[in-house]
């Protein structure tokens, strides 16, 4: 299948023409690395996935970037977070405008260290799934407006989406809809990999009790956010349970969205919602095995 376009290519060239540094974050399979390496072809890139080179960029920064020169993109940055320093010193010495690219999925270690070294010189973008407009590939690129000219221009660009149900099973993760991929496969492979890759090191609880946490949370979706309701359904303490959200959270696999009001102390004090970003994980955790048994369920 050919590339499916990004609706945030534009805006990413744009950052990349006018910083030093580029960061994108998202969570693991929503396209980091293929929208990088489609948009800038030109650029060296590496990928810190793997050991030998974590090693060599830990223990020999120098060597590790004559070895790999500007422009360069630097895939799962966050896994080796001492480079930032390193990059810190090449950026500052020169003026040239969009040197690095760097893609990380586990956001608050790797904001972190951001903020530390790359404060004033990177340009934060996040990718998200595939939108609606993406999958079926709308042109039309604008954020909504509540006006008639929006909405002159956006019904030029309308297409009927007969099959939403299935699109809401399937879920955004780009390979769903590159490769005739099985979707039990992918899912399974999915959360094997997530929690063996990203959890393991933020976690002290084995595999099998966050599985079922990630099936409680699941079942939640679009629901108020009850840390004591879910804690007590899989046997482990509210602070745990807390704990695991943020996880959760910024590895880009839920999204808290806080109630609206506009008193600050109402929204501090009001129960937010959670929802799952992509809506095929919510389903196959909750064992929504087919559309049609999405479509007639409870949810």
């Amino acid at each position: 299948m050919a590339y499916i376009e990004r609706a945030i290519s534009d805006v990413l060239k744009a950052r990349v023409q006018s910083s030093k540094c580029t960061l994108v974050v998202g969570a693991r399979q929503v396209g980091k690395s293929t929208l990088i390496q489609h948009e800038f072809t030109e650029y060296h890139r590496t990928n810190f996935d793997d050991q030998l080179t974590r090693l060599q960029a830990k223990e020999e920064p120098k060597l590790f970037f004559l070895n790999n020169p500007c422009p360069l993109i630097i895939d799962e940055v966050q896994k080796e977070g001492t480079v930032l320093e390193e990059i810190k010193q090449i950026v500052d010495n020169s003026q040239k405008r969009g040197q690095f690219i760097l893609t990380g999925s586990a956001k608050l270690e790797l904001m972190k260290g951001v903020s530390e070294s790359l404060a004033g010189r990177v340009s934060i973008c996040e990718l998200c799934g595939l939108s609606l407009r993406e999958i079926y590939h709308v042109p039309f690129n604008e954020h909504f407006i509540p006006t008639e000219q929006y909405i002159g221009k956006r019904e030029q660009e309308l297409k009927p989406y007969d099959d939403i149900w299935e699109i809401i099973h399937k879920g955004s993760y780009p390979e769903l809809y590159d490769v005739d991929r099985d979707w039990q496969d992918f899912y399974s492979s999915y959360v094997a990999t997530y929690l063996e890759r990203d959890i393991n090191e933020l976690i002290s609880a084995d595999s099998l009790t966050f599985t079922k946490f990630l099936t409680a949370v699941a079942a939640r979706t679009g629901e108020m956010l009850n840390y004591a309701n879910i804690a007590s359904e899989i046997g482990v303490s509210e602070p745990t349970v807390k704990n695991w959200i943020s996880i959760l959270k910024r590895t880009g696999i839920v999204y808290i969205l806080q109630p609206y009001s506009a008193s600050a102390l109402n929204r501090a004090i009001k129960t937010p919602k959670i929802y799952f970003r992509d809506t095929g994980l919510a389903c196959y955790l909750t064992k929504w095995l087919t559309a049609d048994a999405l479509k007639n369920s409870a949810v």
